[in-house]
């Protein structure tokens, strides 16, 4: 049986420089797809878990730009300061906070979709010497933004895929 909370499988760790148009591409794309992974779902729909014990399809469509505001953030760091050591957050913790419970869902896709626009336009601006810049993470240690476009890319996907994997299994 497949893993319900990795329905695409873990990120396998592996930055492949003739994958990176795809991976950009994956990134341009998050907001369209996760707008149709939600498209038509009704209040009790939303607030439904993608599985047993884990976060609502509510609680997943506020992450992504959550989640994606900062890598993006961390970008922009590291390509405007010496390997910067970034602030980790307990993405557990936000998915629990009142604005998460309660803004429609509506405006986080409006905000990822504003975000991935920018996020991209960034992406296709960088030289190749830029690419090769990176960030520390205080528990992962040094982070390459291109190991970190790979990542973004699968995180995208792999959120999309819990919602539209729930979608099939209860025939929404």
């Amino acid at each position: 049986m497949t893993d319900l909370r990795y329905p695409i499988g873990k990120f396998d760790g592996i930055y492949d420089e003739n994958r990176k148009p795809h991976y950009i591409a994956d990134i341009e794309q998050t907001p369209a797809r996760l707008r149709d992974a939600v498209k038509d779902l009704g209040p009790a729909q939303l607030d439904t878990p993608y599985r047993p014990g884990g976060w609502t399809v509510r609680q997943v469509v506020h992450h992504l730009p959550d989640s994606h505001m900062n890598s993006y953030v961390r970008f922009k760091l590291a390509l405007t300061e010496e390997e910067p050591i970034i602030k980790p957050y307990f993405e557990d913790r936000w998915a629990e906070l009142g604005d998460t419970k309660a803004t429609p869902i509506e405006i986080s896709l409006t905000l990822l979709e504003s975000l991935h626009a920018r996020w991209v336009a960034l992406l296709r601006s960088l030289t190749p010497e830029q690419w090769k810049r990176s960030f520390r993470h205080p528990e992962l240690g040094v982070m390459s933004l291109e190991k970190t476009l790979a990542l973004y890319a699968w995180h995208g996907r792999h959120h999309v895929m819990q919602v539209m994997s729930l979608r099939e299994r209860n025939g929404w």
